[in-house]
């Protein structure tokens, strides 16, 4: 049976509806809820523009700033610097989700979903699945802009494919992860500061410099950091260049996290819907 965050109400029985299966009802559910995010995302211009202004930002800032004194062998800057901030964009985005599951559990939107047989996990799908919408129109963007101002790829259709495919991976587990820190924050202004440790990981990463300038003890840590190993396979895939095993450490990696990622955000979503 799925969970749903339905009570019963003193004096009342929710009606049953044997002719759909409890899977089929949480599918409903889970569309019902993405539609919700993904409406507020286009009528929300701020949050638009919010998904690429960082990024954006940040490339024109290394591209033209600090690029001619940032030397990577084997590859222009532009060509290394694009998906280390693609990675750093979806960061970035996922700190709406955040607030945004934190604000429905403490204004009182889930309160009215108890008194529906609602599915559990579907508010937090719908949070989730919109959150990896905004960061592929980040991607577009990013990419666009990138081409603009020198960023040349030379990965074929499958590299291409396997960089979104990996990238829509990372997105998932990042905003699963957004959702449990948004379950767990007590207040909306605290899920905003929960939110920053999600966009200051990918700092502490290859995304941005290599990582043979660094200290060697600092180095260890970014060189096996997930997020390092994530941009690295995005990197080899976009510009054709050898992978070696960060192509499948990335998918273990990101596989692990966002299931572990999602079982903790249901499970504390659930203990705080239910007071």
């Amino acid at each position: 049976m799925t969970q749903t965050l339905s009570r019963e109400v003193e004096g009342t029985q929710l009606p049953d509806t044997p002719s759909r299966s409890s899977f089929a009802l949480a599918l409903s559910d889970c569309r019902v809820l993405v539609g919700r995010n993904v409406k507020h995302i286009a009528r929300n211009m701020e949050m638009l523009i919010q998904a690429v202004s960082l990024p954006i930002t940040l490339l024109l800032l290394f591209r033209f700033m600090f690029g001619g004194a940032i030397t990577v062998p084997g590859m222009a800057y532009i060509d290394y610097l694009v998906p280390g901030l693609l990675a750093i964009s979806v960061a970035f985005n996922s700190t709406s989700t955040v607030v945004g599951v934190a604000s429905d559990l403490t204004q009182g939107l889930v309160e009215r979903f108890r008194s529906m047989p609602m599915a559990g996990p579907a508010v937090l799908v719908g949070h989730v699945v919109s959150g990896v919408l905004r960061s592929l129109l980040s991607f577009v963007v990013m990419v666009a802009v990138g081409l603009a101002v020198g960023f040349r790829p030379a990965a074929g259709v499958l590299g291409w494919l396997g960089a979104i495919g990996l990238l829509t991976l990372f997105a998932t587990g990042v905003f699963w992860l957004a959702t449990l820190l948004g379950s767990i924050a007590k207040t909306v202004e605290g899920a905003g500061g929960l939110g920053m440790i999600l966009v200051f990981v990918p700092y502490a990463t290859s995304a941005l410099v290599p990582t043979a300038s660094m200290p060697s003890v600092l180095r260890v840590v970014v060189d096996n950091q997930p997020v390092t190993v994530l941009i690295d396979a995005l990197r080899g895939l976009m510009n054709g260049t050898d992978l070696g095993s960060t192509g499948w450490l990335a998918l273990a990696w990101w596989t692990v996290i966002t299931a572990g990622a999602a079982y903790l955000a249901i499970r504390k979503f659930h203990q705080r819907a239910r007071g």
